[in-house]
């Protein structure tokens, strides 16, 4: 979706903002159409790709609650208000994401609105899915891709990713579509639950008698797969000195039982997963390179949900809301309010797929038995208690996109001033600088620091 498919509808109410939009806009190609007073059609499929720009003098001080404009007009909306939501978040509700100052430039107003298009486009795309693996990102259609690739053979695989990614889920793809060994068991093994001392009864299994309470003959882990697939999960917390013992029997293909003294000849399939960079642990002694070696015949790295994106991260959300709330009751509800979705895709998920599913399953359980997306004021305490955490372990260097530039520093006298003798001169830089006395390098300068751009409106003053 482009800006020249979107529609604008601005409800104006007591401030003059109606003709800067349209000034904003100019040469975009977007309608932009003046709302206050307009009957809009009953079926929100007939406005199209629209926005709402909605000042929020409309509501005439009121707080602002769910049941406002979003609701009203079945479109996301971008609020326009005196008061910044940095400078007092607690004058809005958890719905009013998008909110642009009353001085808003029109570089910020087109970054707001794409925003909310990428937004839309994102809720609106259609989901490529495989068996219930979402892959909507070009990355994650890239690594199914190679799971893909490489399901078919015989060779160990070594899975990386974050925790929460879905190493399991992707292990588990590899399986399926093996045509020998698929046919067999599929063992997970959680290598940082073995406890120290029954590692060899664990992995090896042991006959009847071999020790005290050993009243039945038991295969082990490595047994138990024969035929089929065995995935060690967290390999890296293997401790050394089992990891030794491990490569030997990978290296053999044999394992015996403890008090056993015949051999069984093993056949399986080998997949691994680790969270931790393998290749470091092993430079640093931690980790056997032979073993390494052994495991990453093949290697697989799973993109973190932020890799994915915004896309990724609604479209898991959809699926596993739909899943808790139910066909039945969604299409009583009706889909998600923007407020939701926003939020959601503003998140930075440390716990990735894992974090994002208790979201969705907690915030569709309070849907599902109140019949309301509101849930009666839970939604939004979910959302702002994810928020908070988003927001204490979101990285530093990639932490939230700023739309809005710093005002500290600006002179509105002076931005009014320039944009005046810039509409006087036709927006010619050379004429224009002339007529305010500076040089045309320094109006340059102005107009990047004030984001002037051709056609930019003046801001009306208070007063």
């Amino acid at each position: 979706m482009n800006l020249d498919e979107l529609v604008i509808y601005v409800w104006e109410g007591q401030a003059d903002i109606a003709e800067r939009v349209e000034r904003c806009m100019l040469n975009l190609g977007v309608d932009v159409i003046r709302a206050d007073g307009l009957t809009l059609p009953a079926d929100p499929s007939e406005l199209g790709n629209a926005i709402a720009v909605v000042s929020v003098t409309v509501l005439e001080g009121a707080r602002f609650t769910r049941q406002g404009v979003e609701g009203t007009f079945g479109m996301p909306v971008l609020w326009v208000s005196a008061s910044q939501r940095e400078a007092s978040p607690g004058s809005y509700a958890m719905e009013y994401s998008h909110v642009l100052p009353f001085d808003f430039t029109g570089a910020e107003l087109r970054a707001m609105l794409i925003r909310i298009l990428r937004r839309m486009q994102s809720n609106q795309r259609q989901v490529q899915r495989s068996d219930d693996i979402i892959a909507v990102a070009d990355c994650m259609q890239r690594l199914l891709n190679d799971v893909d690739t490489f399901a078919d053979c015989e060779h160990s695989v070594l899975i990386v990713g974050e925790t929460g990614v879905g190493k399991e889920r992707i292990a588990e793809r590899l399986h399926e579509r093996n045509s020998h060994y698929g046919q067999g068991p599929f063992i997970v093994v959680n290598c940082g639950a073995i406890p120290d001392g029954l590692f060899e009864s664990l992995f090896f299994g042991h006959a009847k008698g071999s020790f005290t309470g050993a009243v039945t003959a038991h295969k082990g882990f490595l047994e138990q797969a024969n035929g089929g697939t065995l995935f060690l999960d967290e390999i890296a917390d293997l401790p050394l000195y089992q990891q030794v013992k491990l490569l030997r029997v990978l290296e053999e293909r044999t394992v015996t039982r403890l008090g056993s003294a015949s051999p069984v000849r093993l056949d399986f399939r080998l997949v691994a997963a680790t969270n931790k960079p393998l290749r470091e642990l092993v430079h640093e002694g931690k980790f056997r390179a032979d073993l390494f070696f052994r495991l990453a015949v093949i290697e697989l790295q799973i993109p973190s949900l932020e890799e994915r994106g915004e896309p990724d991260k609604l479209a898991i959300f959809h699926s596993i809301l739909r899943k808790v709330v139910g066909e039945d009751m969604m299409s009583e509800l009706g889909d998600p309010p923007f407020f939701i979705l926003d939020a959601v895709a503003q998140m930075y998920f440390p716990g990735n797929v894992r974090e994002l599913r208790n979201l969705a399953e907690r915030i569709g359980v309070a849907a599902r038995q109140t019949r309301d997306w509101a849930a009666d004021g839970a939604t939004e305490r979910i959302l702002t208690h994810a928020q908070s955490l988003s927001a204490s372990t979101f990285p530093p260097e990639t932490g939230g996109e700023t739309l809005l530039a710093n005002r500290s520093n600006w002179d509105m006298d002076e931005r009014n001033r320039i944009i005046a003798a810039l509409s006087a001169n036709d927006w010619k830089r050379q004429n224009t600088a002339q007529h305010l006395g500076i040089s045309r390098k320094v109006l340059w300068e102005k107009m990047r620091k004030y984001q002037i751009s051709d056609g930019e409106p003046e801001v009306p003053m208070p007063g």
